[in-house]
């Protein structure tokens, strides 16, 4: 095969087939104070959607029957779900877009329901509107607050923290009042906030942001990485007593492309971990 055609079919797949060909990644994660009757508990992971009409909006609907077939107890959901304007543009109309993409996003079902935070796209066009966008559709947004979850007499928290760049995320407030012995899930956009989420009773932090790097050659480190997205960018990681996962995104931004790091729906089980 000569050169020229290897690099239009690498370009083909990365403009064509791979931002539209959603994997499930599974992942088993053992917490010490996770609810021993919540054993096997699962969350489905999903994150950075930038949906649009015309690209994001092919993975978004891939994803909807997978997530539904894996039947996760709950469903969360990390942020940026719009995208703003790269230059100068709309931001109304930006945000307008989560209306469209929340009655997508709602054709998803769990027992637990459907839980997002906010994202800094979806600060800087219109936090208010994305939100309402969401919640219309029955879709909880978690501002700086948690709540309790309850199964089979026992309860974890599931808490949600403001997008940390527009510096309104408040960990405090979100987690003030958890009894210190009951187990808590942290949703926050950025991955990187878990230097400082570490420092706190919180056993796991779901985040995305990163788009995993998005476009991936081989053998190099990501072409790109966000603010708040440089450290933890995909995958498992361990930050002293918290786990922390990062969510590689369904959608775009800038080119409508990915390369070797294909749209992710994350279907996490949480083990309780015997002392």
């Amino acid at each position: 095969m000569s050169g020229i055609a290897a690099a239009a079919l690498t370009v083909g797949d990365g403009a064509i087939f791979e931002p539209n060909s959603p994997r499930v990644v599974r992942q088993e994660i053992p917490l010490r104070r996770w609810p021993e009757r919540l054993e096997g508990f699962t969350i489905a992971v999903l994150s950075d959607f930038h949906y649009d009409r015309y690209f994001s909006i092919h993975p978004l609907e891939a994803a909807i029957g997978m997530v539904n077939g894996l039947k996760p107890d709950l469903i969360a959901l990390a942020g940026d779900f719009v995208s703003m304007p790269l230059v100068l543009g709309d931001d109304e109309h930006a945000a307008s877009l989560a209306e469209p993409c929340s009655r997508l996003l709602a054709r998803m079902n769990a027992a637990e329901g459907l839980w997002a935070v906010l994202g800094n796209h979806d600060f800087n066009t219109d936090a208010h509107r994305v939100t309402h966008a969401l919640e219309a559709q029955g879709i909880t947004v978690l501002a700086n607050r948690s709540v309790a979850i309850s199964r089979q007499g026992e309860r974890f928290w599931l808490a949600g923290v403001n997008d940390v760049l527009s510096r309104t995320a408040d960990l405090g407030q979100t987690i003030r009042g958890i009894p210190e012995n009951e187990a808590v899930v942290l949703l926050a956009h950025e991955p990187d906030y878990a230097d400082k989420v570490a420092r706190y009773p919180v056993d796991l932090q779901l985040s995305g942001h990163s788009h995993g790097g998005q476009v991936r050659l081989p053998l190099l480190p990501p072409l790109f990485l966000p603010d708040m997205a440089k450290k933890y960018f995909l995958g498992l990681y361990q930050i002293g007593s918290l786990t922390l996962y990062t969510n590689a995104g369904l959608g775009t931004v800038g080119l409508p492309v990915r390369l070797n790091c294909p749209p992710e729906i994350t279907l996490i089980t949480i083990r309780h971990l015997a002392r």
